[in-house]
């Protein structure tokens, strides 16, 4: 595995609300492109620190991607509490910015993943952004929210789920994805359930294989 670099830091959401964050990167001083990780529900023990959140950051950061991956509103050491998935929005709008405004990001190349409940919340977020330009949903509980404000993007976007999760079910998600307007891939994972234990590496390499397609 490459060696990387990271550091804790925290920075403050569009509404000033201050968040902890955990940045890794490349050795090098060239500038890369930057991917944020948005973590599962955080009243269910979602945090920075999830299985899936972090192999991601690490497969992105091993194909040469920054990677931020940050406590939501009410989590860890981040200030606020929880809201609903609405001011968790804003607490991704303010990952993107502070991201745009590092030295190692580059600002026309920034990618938003979400897993589970950071995939609802974050996908929101970016598609309020210009800045992001593909997204990435793992595992988005569609049996508990609704996804229709994707139906016309036209970023770049991955949907990937395990055909075993019920607050993912195939059949939904499936649906959703056909109305999706391209570019878009689908991946399922045989016998994978929401929490995809065990199967952390697949999901990680799908993703930064993805990503790295699109430079």
């Amino acid at each position: 595995m490459m060696a990387f670099r990271q550091k804790e830091i925290f920075f403050n959401n569009t509404e000033g609300i201050r968040l902890e964050g955990v940045i890794s990167f490349p050795p090098g001083s060239d500038h890369y492109p930057g991917v944020i990780i948005c973590h599962p529900h955080p009243q269910y023990g979602g945090d920075l620190n999830n299985n899936v959140v972090t192999a991601v950051a690490e497969a992105v950061v091993e194909k040469g991607f920054v990677a931020l991956r940050f406590n939501f509103r009410g989590v860890g050491r981040s200030e606020g509490s929880y809201d609903n998935g609405a001011g968790e929005v804003e607490d991704v709008r303010g990952a993107i910015d502070f991201l745009a405004g590092t030295d190692t990001a580059e600002v026309k190349k920034i990618y938003l993943v979400g897993y589970s409940f950071g995939a609802w919340v974050g996908l929101r977020a970016a598609l309020k952004e210009e800045r992001v330009k593909a997204i990435v949903g793992i595992s988005p509980p569609t049996s508990f929210f609704d996804f229709k404000f994707l139906l016309n993007t036209s970023l770049p976007k991955l949907i990937f789920f395990g055909d075993s999760d019920p607050f993912c079910p195939q059949e939904t998600t499936v649906s959703l994805f056909s109305s999706l307007l391209e570019p878009k891939q689908m991946a399922i994972i045989p016998g994978a359930d929401h929490f995809l234990l065990g199967r952390e590496k697949e999901v990680a390499d799908k993703v930064s294989e993805f990503l790295s397609s699109l430079l």
